[in-house]
Parts: C-alpha cells; sequence; structure tokens
C-alpha cells in the first residue's frame, strides 16, 4: 500500500522565507517526491534551487522537461514554465498563464492530482490573492490530503485564507513551524483504502489545457458557460467553470482566471486605461493654450476665448480622472473575494 509520498507546494509573496524554512526542517531522508512553485516573472532567473540547497537536506534543482522523477528530491518550477506531473516525470510548458502566473500553482496541483491520486499531499503557503485553491481541490477530490498555512502565521495571508474559506474538509491548518513535522507524519502513513477515484472532465480538460493541447484548443465542446467577460489577456470570451463549488474563468486559448485575481487584473486594466485617457486630455489641454495664445497674437480674441474655455473644461476633465486614480489606488487594497459563493452579475469585465 502506498504511502502519501507526493508532496506539491506552493507560494507566492513571502514564499523564499517560508520554502527555505521547510526544507531546512524536513529530514534528509524524506522518501517523498517534492514539486514546488514559486511565483516568478517569466523573464527572471531564478536561484531558488541554490536557496534551498543551502539547507543540505534534499537535494533541489529546476526541473527539465521529461526529467524522471526520483524520492528524496525537490523539483522546483523554473520561470517562464508551468511545471506539469505525470506518472513518473515531469512536463514542462510555456502554456497559457493561469491566474496571471507562468509558472502557476493551480497546473502543478492539478496534474500531481490527476496521476497520483490519494498519494498527494498540497501545501499552500504565503501568498497574496488566491492560486492554488482550485488545485488543493483537485487534490482532495482526488483523495489527497490538504495542507494549509495558518493565516495568522504567513507573511501574507490572501492564499491560505482563500484556500481556508473555499476547499472542503482541509485537512490541517498548522503554522509554519509545524508543517515539517506534519509532512514527515503524513510520509509514513499509508494511503487509507478507497475506492478508485474518478478522474472528473472538467480536471482532464484543464491538465489538457495547461500542456496546451492541440485536441483541446481545436474543440467546440467546452464546459461551463460564456461569462460575458474578456480575457485580459487575448480579450477572447472567458467561460465560467464551476467545480466543487469553486467557479473560475478560462478563455478558447487557456488563459485561467480565479474572480480575485480576474478582479485584480481588471483593476491593473482600467488603471491603464485611465492614465492614458489623464494623458491624452492632459495633452489635448496643453495643446488648446497654445493654440489659444496664437489666437491672442493674431488679435482673434472671440477664437482665442473659446479655446481657453475648451482647455478649461479639457483640464476640468482630467481633475476627474486624477481624483478616480487616486482613490481607485487605496480602494484596491484589501479586496477579498470568496470564490466559493455563487458569481454575481456585477462581476466588472481583469500580482502580486
Amino acid at each position: 500500500m502506498p504511502n502519501h509520498d507526493i508532496i506539491v507546494v506552493g507560494a507566492s509573496a513571502g514564499g523564499v522565507e517560508a520554502l527555505s524554512y521547510l526544507v531546512k526542517n524536513l529530514p534528509s531522508d524524506l522518501n517523498a517526491i517534492i514539486f514546488v512553485i514559486l511565483h516568478v516573472p517569466s523573464n527572471s532567473t531564478s536561484v531558488l534551487p541554490r536557496i534551498l540547497n543551502r539547507a543540505k537536506r534534499l537535494p533541489a534543482h529546476h526541473a527539465t522537461d521529461g526529467e524522471v522523477i526520483e524520492p528524496g528530491h525537490i523539483y522546483v518550477a523554473p520561470p517562464g514554465y508551468h511545471l506539469l506531473v505525470k506518472s513518473g516525470y515531469v512536463n514542462l510548458v510555456h502554456g497559457p498563464k493561469e491566474n496571471n502566473h507562468r509558472p502557476a500553482i493551480d497546473p502543478t496541483f492539478r496534474t500531481a492530482a490527476r496521476a497520483y491520486d490519494g498519494r498527494v499531499i498540497g501545501v499552500v503557503l504565503t501568498g497574496a490573492l488566491d492560486d492554488g485553491t482550485a488545485g488543493l481541490a483537485a487534490v482532495k477530490i482526488r483523495g489527497g490530503i490538504a495542507v494549509v498555512q495558518d493565516p495568522s502565521d504567513a507573511l501574507y495571508s490572501g492564499m491560505p485564507r482563500s484556500a481556508i474559506e473555499n476547499v472542503d474538509d482541509i485537512d490541517h491548518v498548522a503554522p509554519l513551524s509545524s508543517i515539517p513535522s506534519l509532512l514527515v507524519n503524513l510520509v509514513n502513513t499509508p494511503v487509507a483504502t478507497k475506492k478508485e477515484q474518478h478522474v472528473p472532465e472538467l480536471m482532464n480538460y484543464e491538465s489538457d489545457m495547461a500542456e496546451f493541447s492541440v485536441t483541446r484548443l481545436h474543440s467546440d465542446d467546452k464546459p461551463g458557460i460564456p461569462s460575458g467577460y474578456g480575457c485580459p489577456d487575448c480579450g477572447g470570451t472567458l467561460w465560467e467553470l464551476q467545480e466543487e463549488g469553486i467557479f473560475r474563468f478560462r478563455c478558447r486559448t487557456g488563459h485561467a482566471y480565479s474572480p480575485e485575481t480576474l478582479l485584480a487584473k481588471q483593476s491593473d486594466s482600467l488603471e491603464d486605461a485611465l492614465w492614458i485617457a489623464f494623458r491624452a486630455l492632459e495633452e489635448k489641454a496643453s495643446l488648446t493654450r497654445r493654440m489659444s495664445k496664437r489666437m491672442r497674437e493674431r488679435n482673434q480674441n472671440l477664437s482665442a476665448q473659446r479655446l481657453e474655455q475648451d482647455a478649461l473644461d479639457t483640464e476640468a476633465h482630467a481633475e476627474v480622472i486624477r481624483s478616480v486614480i487616486i482613490q481607485n489606488g487605496g480602494a484596491q487594497e484589501g479586496v477579498i473575494v470568496n470564490s466559493k459563493h455563487q458569481p454575481s452579475n456585477n462581476l466588472n469585465p481583469t500580482n502580486e
């Protein structure tokens, strides 16, 4: 009977410190395979394996495409690639971003659950927003174990809190200091005998989309219903997907968003649009005043007066937008969306 020997760990903001502590306090003879996903910019250089290897515990390295996986090793998702878990090996894909990230946590959790069912332990650590929630739900669907860092203990509580609020039957909520020993105990515990868990079609679909499957891309049989919102990445229609009460969005080309991440992305897009509008109005006001000055120099006073009034009106409009930008910046702090409630019709068509 197998043990819980597949550990998938997701972290974001504050994650380097949390992952370093976790690895430092795991035994060097831990008989498990560990996959680590930390949000990093796609065009950056990650030194996370070097940092984790300072603990001189389990060897860590960036996973390579097609690499055979072995117990006692830590496989880190490299920048710019989703790490997808197969039976006995890993795939790296430059597929569509999920929750505005690549690597993202959900694809690794989801594919590990699909490949290894109840053997998987999903661990969500510190981070903002809610990547990892849908992936942890997939782990539970397949009979695995869900471990979440106590939000009050996390440097950034968004990801742990979202997982706790939206995933049914979280097995363990614990401070970081307790998670290493907890994982050791779980790894040494046989998987409970259960009837074989069926892989839901939606889990297969989303796993294939993360892999950028041509068959899935060309298929017109899309799960869910059109949401009426546009994908912030490609502009295509987002389809609303629901699984175990958790809803999220995915477009035809595979970009995926949780509600909270979509709102955050939309806020960024809205701010970009406001800045463009503000710049256009400021430039118009400046040009109008310059033209008015020339009219005055030519004694075309009526035209100059009309242009001066136009400049004043334009500046007033610019001031309104400037106020909105300032207020919007403050209003976005601490926005929390519970992705397990039914989607409301007032969700406006959107990193930490």
